[in-house]
């Protein structure tokens, strides 16, 4: 919980250096110093790897950085909460592709029904489509997340900071690119510390302490809260607004990742006994 509450918060306060560096550079400067500070904490190079694990590291690191610029080039144009809401349904659907349950439809079709109602609104009414297609990738590489992370739980933390290295080599060069030197002025910097710490240091080390010690279904019941969270973060934070209507269509999302969660921990049950 405390993972779900700063990572949606870190990335409301993420959304405010969009106007000085870009989503690219916010994401340069979230995964550049979130590494440097785990690798300095947990000195990642004391782990033994071996070549499966090497590989599943190189592919939690790729995954988060396109997982991280995808939902930010995200929020450059539609608002945080829709665009959590969006992609949110990647880690539900790795829920529902392995399960088998008939029930898992209609978790299917509440989350649909969720999604169509979030265009009707102040804000909403005219979503910019690429915001939606980056929001849409966005999760299709937070489902990925959910998987690869299971894979390198056993690493503990100096395996996120390994991986979160891998990620920050592959987006820092793309960020300087796009804000140069930018990223070194000090409020910049000082706003970056604070958005890796909340949007990346920490969530994503929770996340895997979390994933090593929870089955996956509790681990989605708990994020089935992100949409909402992130709503009011961006409601807080940044003023965005959303109507009755979208606030329902964020409530049949949350609602849908509660239940195909449930309904993962029932068939966990029944497959047990």
């Amino acid at each position: 919980m405390i993972s779900l509450v700063s990572v949606q918060v870190g990335a409301a306060f993420a959304k405010t250096l969009f106007p000085q560096v870009g989503p690219e550079g916010v994401a340069a400067l979230r995964l550049g110093i979130a590494a440097v500070i785990l690798v300095i904490w947990l000195r990642p190079w004391t782990l033994c790897l071996t070549r499966s694990n090497c590989l599943a590291l190189l592919g939690y690191g790729m995954v988060m950085a396109m997982m991280n610029l995808l939902i930010y080039r995200a929020f450059d144009t539609i608002p945080v909460g829709i665009a959590i809401s969006i992609e949110v349904l990647g880690p539900l659907g790795v829920a529902l592709f392995t399960s088998r349950r008939r029930l898992d439809v209609l978790w299917v079709c509440l989350a649909l029904a969720g999604v169509a109602l979030l265009p009707f609104g102040s804000l909403g009414a005219s979503l910019d489509l690429r915001g939606v297609g980056y929001a849409v990738l966005a999760g299709l590489f937070w489902g990925l997340y959910v998987i690869v992370g299971k894979k390198t739980a056993p690493l503990g933390g100096r395996g996120v900071a390994l991986g979160m290295s891998v990620a920050a080599l592959m987006v820092v060069p793309l960020g300087v690119a796009h804000a140069g030197m930018r990223l070194l002025t000090p409020d910049v910097l000082l706003f970056g510390l604070l958005v890796a710490l909340l949007s990346s240091a920490m969530p994503f080390l929770l996340d895997m302490f979390a994933l090593k010690h929870l089955p996956r279904h509790v681990f989605g019941v708990l994020m089935s809260a992100s949409p909402a969270v992130s709503a009011l973060a961006g409601w807080l934070i940044l003023g965005e607004y959303l109507n009755d209507l979208q606030w329902l269509g964020i409530a049949g999302i949350s609602i849908a990742c509660l239940g195909s969660a449930l309904a993962s921990r029932e068939s966990t049950k029944e497959s047990t006994t």
